[in-house]
C-alpha cells in the first residue's frame, strides 16, 4: 500500500499553473499508477484541504540527445490538475509562489 506521499511526487510550478492558482486550481506530478480517488485523498491528507475533482493526463517523454549524437528520451509522467471546493482553504506552500 502506497503513503499519500508516493503518491504525490512534486508540485509543478511554473507561470501557468501559477496563474490558476488564485482559482484554487493546483498542478502535481503523480504516481503514474495512482487513481484519481487515490490523488484526490493524498491531497487532501497532506495539505488538509476538500478537492472537488481531479483530472489525470499522462506526458510522454521527449526525445533527448545524450553526448555525441547518442539518442535517449526523457521518462514518462503522470500529470494531475486539482481543483479545491470554493470554502476549501488555499494550499500555503502555493501562496508566496503567485
Amino acid at each position: 500500500m502506497s503513503t499519500a506521499y508516493d503518491i504525490i511526487i512534486r508540485p509543478i510550478i511554473t507561470e501557468r499553473s501559477m496563474g490558476s492558482a488564485a482559482d484554487k486550481k493546483y498542478v502535481f506530478e503523480v504516481a503514474p499508477d495512482a487513481g484519481k480517488i487515490q490523488i484526490k485523498q493524498a491531497v487532501e491528507e497532506i495539505f488538509g484541504v476538500k478537492v472537488a475533482d481531479v483530472n489525470t493526463l499522462r506526458m510522454h517523454g521527449k526525445r533527448k540527445r545524450v553526448g555525441a549524437g547518442r539518442p535517449g528520451m526523457t521518462k514518462d509522467w503522470k500529470k494531475a490538475y486539482v481543483r479545491l471546493t470554493d470554502d476549501s482553504k488555499t494550499i500555503e506552500f502555493f501562496e508566496g509562489m503567485v
